[in-house]
């Protein structure tokens, strides 16, 4: 089957999108506890301000940035005796579930469209439906999510440890 530049060009994206992922979730396992949050952070930062950086990297970079950035803030105000270890622990799972969502689009690139809807649908809800802080402020936790533009339409307000279990689910039910 041949393949348009249009189509050729976005599995090219993909693939580097999931590689780069990947890297990041190596870099990341490697690091001690107490630095992990702060590494996946300046990580995320440093592609956001470097000019060379693919658009679609940029996205997921901005997102990485603005998710650990409201899990900071709110986890001092609701949580303020919880451990650095809680942080990292969370940090580190969002990194995996950005990198399951990789690698599932670039694995469903050539499926139908409704089964693309659907798998990015299980990533949303799983990032919905296990909220962290149950945050009232929905325009704040909502801002992604309802960004039909966005290639990550996740809520901050996420419990990304339950999230990563919800979605593994998801797509064992979709397979």
């Amino acid at each position: 089957m041949l393949h348009t530049q249009n189509e050729f060009n976005k599995t090219n994206k993909m693939k580097r999108l999931f590689l780069i992922v990947l890297t990041i979730m190596a870099i990341a396992t490697s690091s001690s506890a107490q630095e992990i949050y702060y590494e996946i952070r300046s990580k995320a930062q440093e592609d956001l301000l470097n000019p060379a950086t693919p658009p679609l990297i940029k996205q997921f970079s901005n997102f990485k940035v603005e998710a650990l950035n409201y899990m900071a803030i709110k986890m001092k105000e609701e949580m303020p005796d919880s451990s650095a270890t809680l942080l990292d622990k969370e940090a580190l799972a969002l990194n995996t579930f950005l990198t399951i969502y990789t690698n599932a689009l670039v694995k469903n690139s050539q499926m139908p469209p409704a089964h693309q809807v659907k798998v990015i649908g299980a990533f949303m809800d799983a990032s919905y439906g296990n909220p962290l802080f149950n945050d009232p402020d929905k325009d704040l936790v909502l801002v992604f999510f309802k960004n039909g533009d966005s290639m990550t339409r996740f809520s901050l307000d996420t419990d990304w440890r339950r999230a990563v279990l919800a979605v593994q689910q998801a797509m064992k039910q979709l397979e």
